[in-house]
């Protein structure tokens, strides 16, 4: 099958589109014959170079296909099976797996990381991770939602328990984190803010439900908090940037307010007036992945239709470099996928 693989830690380059071995399918696993693959920011911390990837590696987290084999015991889904899966791999039997917080595994494995993962042909994957597709949405729209919808959903909901009424602001709309967010947040009942320098993707964000836009490139996007909160601040920020905003994060929370992260983008670095938090009594909640209980909720209501991928390009999946590289420049508004070939 064909693959998109790095032999090196490095830039886009790195990335060589060959042929390698179809992966067979152990007990409890399914071969899954991909038709899309969608890019996350951790592909390019992958790439780059995190600690404990094998060589040579295919990254990729989120897919979409058919299933064309089952491996011992796997009997959900047969054959022929549109798919789409968490990328999230616990093995269900620690203390955290357990008490159903999953994402804690202690071994806990995402896929494209840990092991080889979408940007190929056929990926394996364990069938209680899997889904049927609905009807009413095709594989590139299906390899759009999983780990940015699972992800947001842990942060707002299980996480950072966002009420109706609430004020929530989301750092860097366009961003598929930030979108899957504003979604969410809307299902909640919940006043959303939204931050971006892109006038044209604040507008999108507009369409799409968000109340208040503040472009950060123009104005300090903790002080305009504070100034459209009557000097209150917000009850939670959705934080996935890092130390470029970290500080104006905190400061932009009310007292008693929420802080849920999820990411870094910007580094993991940042500084840290720690006496606002005390004195305001601020909570900041680390959150990653989604439980098996997440995925359960986001799936039901994408098959419901009150959540929505958001897909930005395509490209094809030889093409995977040129997907990285707008990524990298941050232009998406929405999930960029790759489209793949059928195996």
């Amino acid at each position: 099958m064909k693959a998109v693989r790095f032999h090196q830690h490095g830039g886009p380059e790195v990335l060589r589109c060959e042929e390698v071995p179809t992966p067979e399918p152990g007990r409890g696993e399914v071969l899954v014959a991909l038709r899309a693959a969608a890019l996350n920011h951790l592909d390019l911390f992958v790439r780059a170079g995190i600690p404990g990837v094998r060589l040579p590696h295919v990254g990729g987290a989120d897919g979409a296909g058919v299933v064309v084999a089952q491996g011992e015991g796997a009997t959900r889904f047969p054959p022929g099976t549109r798919v789409f899966f968490d990328p999230g791999l616990s093995d269900g039997t620690c203390r955290f797996c357990a008490r159903g917080e999953h994402s804690l595994c202690e071994r806990f494995e995402i896929l494209g990381e840990h092991r080889d993962g979408t940007f190929a042909q056929a990926v394996v994957v364990p069938e209680l991770n899997c889904r049927p597709i609905p009807q009413r949405l095709g594989f590139i729209q299906a390899a759009a939602f999983p780990l940015v919808f699972l992800t947001a959903w842990r942060m707002l909901v299980t996480r950072a328990r966002v009420q109706p009424g609430e004020t929530v602001l989301i750092l860097g709309i366009g961003g598929a984190v930030s979108l899957a967010a504003l979604q969410i947040a809307r299902l909640l009942a919940a006043r959303t803010f939204v931050t971006s320098s892109s006038d044209a993707k604040l507008e999108r964000a507009r369409a799409m439900g968000a109340e208040v836009l503040i472009n950060h490139a123009r104005q300090d996007f903790s002080r305009e908090a504070w100034s459209l909160t009557e000097k209150r601040g917000v009850d939670v920020v959705v934080e996935n940037v890092g130390a470029a905003t970290w500080a104006g994060s905190v400061r932009a929370l009310a007292r008693g307010g929420r802080l849920v992260t999820c990411g870094a983008t910007s580094g993991p670095k940042p500084e840290e007036d720690i006496r606002r938090i005390f004195s305001k009594q601020i909570t900041i909640y680390g959150s990653s992945m989604g439980t098996r209980g997440d995925w359960e909720q986001v799936t039901a209501l994408l098959e419901q239709g009150r959540l929505e991928p958001v897909v930005d390009r395509t490209y094809p999946l030889e093409e995977a470099a040129a997907a990285q590289e707008r990524m990298a420049r941050g232009e998406q508004f929405g999930k960029i996928v790759l489209e793949v070939p059928p195996l």
